[in-house]
């Protein structure tokens, strides 16, 4: 393959990658912590869309509340790295693994 070629098909490659990005930044996940106590929405792209606490959860002492946040925010960022992977393998045909 010539280098003209080779560049041609990085630049495509680059494409897809930034409309892939782009399309990341419109798709969300959802984090839940204990039954949905505190759900956190998130963008492919890690942007919090939303924090929802049930009333009843604020009851609990700050600890608790702020454990519970955490692993709403833990559970969303899982599954955008799972959603990330899923759209960058489509793009790339498996390369990145």
């Amino acid at each position: 393959m010539d280098m003209e070629a080779l560049m041609a098909q990085a630049q495509d490659l680059q494409t897809k990658i930034a409309s892939a990005q782009d399309s990341l930044a419109d798709m969300q996940v959802k984090g839940i912590a204990e039954n949905g106590a505190v759900i956190v929405a998130m963008t492919g792209k890690y942007d919090v869309l939303s924090v929802n606490i049930r009333p009843e959860t604020l009851s609990l002492d700050a600890e608790k509340v702020s454990k519970l946040v955490t692993d709403a925010y833990k559970d969303a960022k899982a599954k955008a790295d799972v959603l990330i992977d899923k759209v960058m393998s489509q793009i790339t045909g498996g390369l990145s693994e």
